[in-house]
């Protein structure tokens, strides 16, 4: 079978989601947050506040994610995956701490890396960039909204 055909059968097997999806990430105890789906940045950000890291032993990072009228209020302790130098909206490099964590998005749930940033100036407080998208069999409608559906139900802490 040639590569073009291959591909093909491939996007029309593949799930279609909008530029705006809802998104649970269940082990920071966060669920049914609006997420942007930015296939512009490489990397997934999440708005966090107040973070502080522990760098005795195992690294672990605490920070907070405050409301919005879409969630409640929330702090989170994980494990630091990684610092690394990511472009802002300007472009401008900045050093930000990454964690990995599950993403829930519809019917499908996989390990995402995503870097605390600093969003409270933007619309969402959530963007999945490409590589948490990349392999996982999912096309963006940029014109549509929500095709996912919910998240799959997870036992919320």
């Amino acid at each position: 079978m040639n590569e073009s055909v291959k591909k093909t059968r491939a996007a029309v097997a593949a799930d279609i989601i909008g530029w705006r999806e809802i998104v649970s990430l269940p082990e920071l105890g966060v669920f049914d947050m609006r997420a942007k789906i930015d296939t512009g940045a490489r990397t997934s950000a999440l708005h966090a506040e107040e973070h502080e890291i522990d760098r005795s032993g195992v690294r672990w990072v605490r920070f907070r994610v405050p409301a919005s009228r879409h969630h409640r209020d929330f702090r989170v302790e994980v494990p630091v995956l990684d610092e690394r130098d990511i472009k802002n909206t300007s472009g401008v490099p900045e050093r930000r701490i990454v964690i990995r964590t599950v993403l829930h998005l519809g019917r499908h749930n996989w390990h995402v890396d995503v870097s605390l940033a600093n969003r409270a100036n933007m619309g969402f407080d959530m963007i999945l960039g490409r590589t948490a998208i990349r392999r996982h069999n999912v096309l963006v409608d940029p014109g549509r909204s929500f095709l996912a559906g919910n998240p799959a139900p997870t036992m919320k802490h």
